[in-house]
This record gives C-alpha cells, sequence and structure tokens, in this order.
C-alpha cells in the first residue's frame, strides 16, 4: 500500500533524491522490461492502459508497520486495461486485471 507513495513522496518530493522521472521509470518501464512484460509499463500506443494519476505535490504513504493496510493519500485514479478502478478517490468495485506470463 506504501511503497511506491512513499518513494514519490519521501523520496522524490521531501529528499531530492530522485527525480520524479527516475522513480516513476524504475516502477514501469524498468520492471517491466526486465520481467518480459510486453506492452506493459508504458503510456504508448499497442501497450495496455495502466495508469495512476497522483498528485506529486500531495501523494503520501499513510501505511505503517502497526497498520499496513491504510491507502496513500493524494492518488485520485488508477486504470487497470483502460478501466477505471479508482475514480475521484472511490473505487468502482471493477477488476480488470488479469494474470500476467513472461513471453
Amino acid at each position: 500500500y506504501g511503497t511506491f507513495p512513499r518513494v514519490l513522496g519521501k523520496y522524490v518530493r521531501e529528499e531530492r533524491i530522485l527525480s520524479l522521472e527516475t522513480a516513476i521509470r524504475k516502477m514501469t518501464g524498468s520492471p517491466a522490461d526486465r520481467l518480459g512484460l510486453k506492452q506493459r509499463g508504458y503510456l504508448k500506443t499497442g501497450c495496455f492502459a495502466d495508469a495512476v494519476v497522483f498528485d506529486p505535490d500531495k501523494i503520501v504513504d499513510t501505511a505503517s508497520f502497526e497498520d499496513p493496510l491504510r491507502f496513500p493519500t493524494g492518488i485520485p485514479y488508477v486504470f487497470v486495461n483502460g478501466a477505471a478502478v479508482k475514480n475521484n478517490d472511490s473505487p468502482t468495485g471493477k477488476l480488470p486485471g488479469k494474470i500476467l506470463r513472461k513471453r
């Protein structure tokens, strides 16, 4: 729940250890490439539309070791395979994900 929001809020925005572009690349295209997941990890024609819309000035991880199931703030929209699974901070109930296999 909190790993990527922590990177974006703490290490990108607050401590400026990583640039936003580098952090996003490490979370998206780089792992997809390493795992051989074609058509994943990029926002371009021919790829599946998996996207997280966040406010870089407001994203905060709220999870802790004591309470790990707390959702982060600053992420109003999430899309999986082009379908909104979070819309204006509310879950939509849609489950458009699928098992990914290396090809």
